[in-house]
């Protein structure tokens, strides 16, 4: 089963950004997988907040739509998650998470943002604090 490794996080302020990574290893086909980015916090359910499939396909969050980014980089197995303009309500652990799909697979796209808990896999997390 793949597996993934965040990187990337800090305290900002509001305002601020933050660019996460997350490197996946542990499989020889990364391109049968949709990768995306989830935030938890405690008492409250996991939020998505991006995914991307191998082939271009995304999805936000509403929240997060026009001020995040996500991309990925086939060829080093990394996904990126570029976070601007944060508000201190999105402060919380990232987490990146994997999902099989096929490319252009839209469907587990949208759903991996919805539901985070479909991902067949997740890393450990990186800690992002947005100081008010």
């Amino acid at each position: 089963r793949v597996q993934l490794m965040e990187s990337g996080g800090g305290e900002v302020q509001a305002g601020g950004s933050i660019r996460l990574s997350c490197r996946a290893s542990g499989d020889d086909n990364y391109s049968r997988y949709c990768l995306g980015w989830y935030r938890a916090v405690p008492g409250k359910d996991r939020a998505g907040v991006a995914a991307h499939d191998s082939d271009g396909s995304t999805e936000y969050g509403t929240s997060v739509q026009g001020r995040f980014t996500v991309s990925r980089n086939n060829a080093k197995n990394i996904l990126y998650l570029q976070m601007n303009s944060l508000e201190p309500e999105e402060t919380g652990m990232y987490f990146c998470m994997a999902e099989l799909c096929k490319p252009r697979d839209y469907d587990v796209v949208h759903a991996m943002v919805v539901n985070p808990n479909v991902a067949v896999s997740w890393g450990q997390g990186t800690q992002v604090t947005v100081a008010s």
